[in-house]
């Protein structure tokens, strides 16, 4: 029993540091896609791009699919991510306008 708590909290301490790396990750994701929503207001480019979308979730489900990660997860969390990115933009876009 003790083993395997000791297994137990070990694997835990990984999870937690994987946890902290994808904050930071997406952290500096954010950060880069303020500075494309800018860009895009500045430019009276439309906060979204359905095309470009496509291209990422053909993409990721592909290396989804190389990493023995379910393709289907993988969509899920980029669309996800894709929503809060285009609200940003949006509000960016909003804001400029002004």
């Amino acid at each position: 029993m003790d083993d395997a708590l000791a297994e137990l909290r070990s694997m835990r301490g990984s999870i937690d540091n994987m946890d902290s790396a994808l904050i930071h990750l997406l952290a500096e994701r954010f950060k880069v896609t303020q500075r494309v929503g800018r860009l895009k207001a500045t430019a009276g480019l439309p906060p979204a791009d359905p095309d470009r979308e496509a291209q990422q979730i053909a993409r990721l489900r592909a290396l989804a699919a190389e990493a023995d990660l379910d393709p289907e997860f993988a969509e899920k969390f980029l669309t996800f991510i894709v929503r809060e990115v285009v609200r940003h933009h949006e509000q960016i876009a909003a804001e400029q306008a002004d």
